[in-house]
């Protein structure tokens, strides 16, 4: 078994399908509801197989912080596109390849956002890093 991180971005990947284009703030309360639970039952068929680890949403805000000298950590919102601009959620999984980590984001793609329709949103897939890098 191995450990993937499946992120859900609040904009596209490569190239966005045009029904992940209509952000949540839009869509009606049955249709933020029918997303949500979806997520859930993604959650649910995962616990099933013996796969699932924890999931998240994320709230919209956050700010970077570095350290910047003694008793000084001072914000900032960067030049940078931010994770809270990026990052909807995530979810952890264990399963025993890379391509049931595929087959288990692909489904989670599919969730359904405005109408109802799936959004066939990307889904970032990270293993876990399992032992540190070597360096030579």
């Amino acid at each position: 078994m191995a450990k993937y991180l499946l992120l859900k971005h609040y904009r596209g990947g490569p190239q966005q399908h045009p029904n992940s284009r209509s952000p949540m703030d839009q869509w009606t309360p049955e249709e933020i509801t029918a997303h949500i639970d979806f997520m859930g039952k993604v959650a649910d068929d995962l616990r099933e197989r013996g796969e699932f680890v924890d999931s998240q949403a994320l709230a919209p805000e956050g700010e970077f912080v570095r350290y910047d000298g003694e008793g000084r950590p001072p914000a900032t919102d960067g030049p940078f596109a931010e994770t809270k601009d990026l990052i909807a959620g995530w979810m952890i999984i264990d399963v025993d390849s890379k391509e049931r980590a595929y087959e288990a984001a692909a489904y989670l793609s599919s969730a359904p956002g405005r109408g109802g329709r799936p959004l066939h949103e990307w889904i970032e897939v990270r293993p876990f890093l399992t032992e540190p890098p070597v360096v030579e």
